[in-house]
């Protein structure tokens, strides 16, 4: 059994809710006020059983003009729209203004019902419905099969469900059910016993009884307690179904319509939008730059103002590129339409398609913002991943939060990732926690600069392994985090980019330099340290003569590095032989006595207390011996 949505569009009074209860049985006029004023004020909905066994879900939208925006939320998921039709006053104001609003939606289907026809002469009928074909010509319901009903007395009653059947044949429009579920809300209540109830058309996804999601933009989690489709109660639901969800955790009071309820971390909140703004035909007005709006998507009406990126302004029947500055947050996915309306009087001017829900502020008539949203408009997802992946070069991108930015499933986003992979055009490094991404020209770009500060560093530090790898990191990668950088370095080493002597970096084909300096430097410290052998001389007090004090220290650092020397504490160098000796004697000297004090190690190496204590401090921290308590006395480790 197939689930249909279909809505109802028309101007007041033209009988949609009257059409609805004769297919139904049930009047969708929930509300006392709207049974009183005889018209619809809120979204009313019920179902009927098509012959065929489908189950036709069906939303009455209010047709009076100051209950556009829930027109507008009605619309959300419909497959098919009934555009109803007086037979008795034909195209009115609002029926015009529904219309636009379904083209700038994107609704396919729809069936013209001409309904009253019982109380007008056929005559008169056929004049309507000449004059309905000739107003719908060069619209997107030109040749729109038209139906004549009264609803009243049932007549044309099995046609229009014979048609809205063969319409319906294929699915109207494929359901995405792979993807995260979202579900606009467009009504939220309290019921003794259960708590908060909401309503809405699932418009992508699955959800699951006992599934935590979460409210968007309040980003408050809930549980699923229960799910209802067309009364009946159910485990799970699917994209294209009108649901009734019980929740826990949230109360009616923090939800309000324009609220998405979607997966944790699945979505992100946005104040601006990157948009194609299309100006109706039909508009008196011509749009300016920071023109204030009435912004309708989803369940939301937000005001906003339009800055225009690429025109000074878009007229009557033009389009262009527009930041929509939202004045409350929403979250929303790309290539979703919205409708915009004059801020006032309030008036249907045009409607779009969002481009980017998650820009950062752009300025007007700059090429490269252009650029991006023209490749954002034709791209395929996988396009609007590697941008994203581009804008962040310097840090990395992970998996999870291109999924939230671009509101797509993890799934989804590992697919597109994969094929950017297979193109050459992203580099993947796997973590224990994600998965972060990086864009190839992003990478070739980075290299090239740590090549280029590789080879000035050695031409300035010769005596140098090259550079710390904190170093490369706190000046090319700082907002990078520390693994990933890591993982960085280990790909450009095994590629044979750069070469890596413990915590140094250096080009491929960089040695120390040992020339002359470096001869006489390292001799006069390798002699110094042999002669003074247990007697450790301080580094500071060995005269070098002309030589710089930052070559020395860069040559000693040779020698610790080669492990021909080691530093005993901060300022004494001795020989590493001497070191592993000095280790092996107060190893066997702990086995005969488990008590080694400094004055013993003093005496055991014809050294003073100024050597022997440092040399104790040296055994500390090689895990030889460790303190008793007493500050001059040690055990073995």
């Amino acid at each position: 059994m197939k689930n249909i949505i279909i809505g109802t569009a028309g101007h007041i009074d033209h009988g949609k809710t009257t059409l609805i209860k004769a297919l139904t049985g049930r009047n969708t006029d929930r509300w006392e006020e709207e049974q009183r004023r005889g018209i619809t004020i809120d979204l009313g909905f019920t179902w009927f059983d098509l012959p065929r066994g489908d189950r036709a879900g069906i939303i009455d939208v209010p047709g009076h003009e100051k209950f556009i925006n829930n027109m507008v939320a009605g619309v959300v998921g419909m497959d098919l729209v009934l555009l109803v039709i007086a037979a008795d006053e034909g195209i009115m104001p609002q029926t015009r203004e529904h219309m636009d609003i379904l083209h700038l939606l994107g609704i396919e289907k729809s069936i013209i019902v001409l309904n009253k026809c019982d109380i007008v002469e056929e005559d008169w009928m056929e004049l309507v419905e000449e004059e309905v074909k000739e107003e719908l010509e060069g619209t997107f319901l030109e040749g729109a099969p038209v139906v004549k009903v009264s609803a009243a007395t049932g007549q044309g009653l099995d046609e229009l469900i014979s048609c809205i059947e063969k319409m319906t044949d294929d699915e109207a429009a494929e359901k995405d059910t792979q993807t995260i579920p979202r579900l606009p809300i467009d009504r939220a209540f309290s019921l003794s016993g259960f708590g908060t109830i909401i309503t809405g058309t699932l418009v992508s996804g699955t959800i699951r009884k006992e599934d935590t999601l979460e409210m968007y933009p309040i980003g408050k989690e809930c549980k699923i307690r229960s799910i209802q489709v067309h009364g009946e109660d159910k485990d799970v639901c699917y994209a294209g179904q009108r649901v009734a969800i019980n929740l826990s955790n949230v109360k009616k009071r923090e939800i309000q319509r324009g609220c998405v309820l979607a997966p944790p971390n699945s979505m992100k909140n946005t104040d601006l939008l990157d948009v194609r703004l299309n100006v109706l035909d039909t508009s008196l007005r011509v749009l300016t730059n920071h023109t204030r709006l009435h912004f309708f998507t989803g369940t939301s009406e937000i005001l906003c103002r339009a800055v225009l990126l690429d025109q000074e302004e878009i007229g009557p029947g033009e389009s262009g590129y527009v930041q929509l500055r939202l004045e409350e947050e929403i979250a929303v996915r790309r290539g979703d339409k919205f409708v915009v309306r004059f801020y006032s009087p309030m008036e249907t001017i045009g409607g779009g398609v969002i481009l980017e829900p998650n820009p950062g502020v752009k300025r007007r008539f700059k090429e490269e913002a252009i650029e991006e949203l023209k490749r954002k408009e034709s791209g395929s997802s996988a396009d609007i991943v590697e941008l994203h992946i581009k804008e962040r070069g310097s840090t990395m991108v992970t998996l999870a939060e291109l999924a939230r930015i671009t509101a797509m499933s993890l799934e989804e986003t590992e697919e597109d990732v994969r094929e950017l992979e297979e193109a050459g055009r992203a580099r993947v490094f796997p973590m224990r926690k994600d998965v972060f991404v990086w864009h190839i020209d992003s990478e070739k770009t980075a290299l090239l600069n740590i090549l280029g500060a590789l080879k000035e560093y050695e031409a300035k530090h010769p005596y140098r392994y090259g550079m710390k790898k904190a170093e490369v990191q706190m000046a090319y990668f700082k907002g990078m985090k520390p693994n990933v950088f890591d993982k960085v370095v280990e790909s450009y080493e095994e590629a044979g980019q750069i070469k890596r002597v413990d915590e140094f970096l250096c080009t491929t084909d960089y040695e120390v330099l040992k020339d002359k300096t470096y001869d006489t430097v390292s001799g006069k410290l390798l002699s110094t340290f042999e002669n003074a052998k247990y007697d450790f001389v301080r580094y500071s007090e060995i005269d070098f003569g002309k030589v710089p004090a930052d070559v020395t220290d860069d040559i000693l650092n040779i020698l610790l590095e080669e492990k021909l020397a080691v530093k005993v504490t901060d300022d004494m160098y001795t020989l590493t032989s001497y070191m592993k000796e000095a280790e092996r004697i107060i190893r066997e000297r702990l086995k005969e006595d488990p008590v080694i004090t400094i004055a013993q190690v003093r005496d055991l190496f014809a050294t003073s207390r100024k050597s022997a204590k440092p040399m104790l401090e040296y055994m500390d921290s090689i895990k030889v011996t460790k303190k008793t308590g007493a500050e001059s006395e040690r055990i073995a480790y």
